[in-house]
């Protein structure tokens, strides 16, 4: 999962950016609004944390431009306002969550996660294709009945991009661009040795290859 930080705070920047690596999150950090509209027009993201008091470009505004644009990405305000009239308008304004600084990093991680279940059409924490079942919050795979396999921090990545669309074919591209933020450098195949490390782990028809075009789980198997 790729997600954008809009956060103007250098030490609070930093410290929700290395949280979301170490939770396996692609987190890619912009600290103004303007900068982060015009990320979000280039790039696709599957979740944003905005802080509402940016300069030039307050919060709320980059809140209303997004949806005037019909992006429908999941949104989280994280700020210090925490005032009702605030909370209001961020929410009706088009925000899927709010949540006041300061917070524990544990807390907006499962805030993450619930608004990402509830934008995929899912209330189960834990995402499956009736095969493989995948826990975000404790990074762990199941086949079947058998036991729980830990994942290292790629290799769930990766596998949760898979899981979140059953059935689609993700390319190559589209499978590094949710591993890797901006800044780290693309190791050569590292989707393919991912995938051999999840097939050994998992079996090996868990992920199935379509040649020359990428990688998919079955959709409902």
């Amino acid at each position: 999962m790729r997600v954008l930080l809009v956060e103007d705070d250098v030490m609070i920047g930093e410290a929700i950016q290395g949280a979301l690596k170490d939770a396996s999150y692609a987190a890619d950090w912009v600290r103004n609004g303007a900068t982060a509209l015009a990320t979000l027009a280039g790039q696709h993201y599957d979740l944003v944390l905005l802080d509402l008091g940016l300069p030039g470009k307050d919060g709320l505004e980059v809140l209303g431009s997004l949806r005037a644009r019909d992006n429908p990405v999941p949104l989280l305000i994280i700020t210090a306002r925490d005032g009702l009239d605030d909370r209001l308008r961020g929410l009706d304004g088009g925000a899927d969550d709010y949540v006041p600084k300061p917070f524990e990093m544990a807390e907006l991680l499962a805030r993450m996660r619930a608004v990402l279940r509830r934008k995929g059409g899912s209330a189960a924490p834990v995402l499956g294709n009736g095969v493989i079942s995948l826990d975000p919050a404790t990074k762990e795979a199941r086949v079947k009945d058998g036991a729980p396999v830990l994942l290292s921090h790629r290799e769930f990545s990766l596998l949760q991009a898979l899981l979140v669309r059953p059935g689609a074919i993700l390319s190559r591209g589209e499978l590094e661009d949710r591993i890797y933020g901006w800044g780290e450098e693309v190791e050569s195949n590292a989707v393919e040795y991912l995938i051999h490390a999840l097939r050994r782990k998992l079996g090996s028809e868990t992920i199935k290859n379509v040649r020359g075009v990428g990688w998919m789980v079955s959709k409902n198997a």
